[in-house]
């Protein structure tokens, strides 16, 4: 499902319009990214929570060459399912 199809879904299941629905979906991605971005945590009580974490350095190769190379320190968004999410997907 890719965001137009979400949007539709969405626009369906809660009767609003698509425009609607589409702000919607908009309002929710930025708030997320908004939160991750200031380093906080957003949890959806049921649904799963996103939170940002810290990837150390590391040594790894290079498959092509074989050569050994630094990958740097990064932040990376994680996202853990809740448990009624979990029980849906059984």
């Amino acid at each position: 499902m890719n965001k137009t199809e979400f949007i539709s879904a969405v626009s369906e299941k809660s009767g609003l319009s698509k425009v609607d629905a589409k702000k919607a979906v908009d309002a929710f991605i930025q708030t997320v990214s908004n939160e991750l971005k200031a380093g906080g945590k957003v949890a959806l009580l049921g649904f799963g929570s996103f939170s940002v974490t810290e990837k150390a350095a590391r040594k790894g190769v290079n498959p092509k060459t074989k050569q050994t190379i630094n990958i740097p320190a990064k932040k990376a968004v994680k996202f853990k399912a809740g448990s009624e999410l979990n029980d849906l997907v059984k």
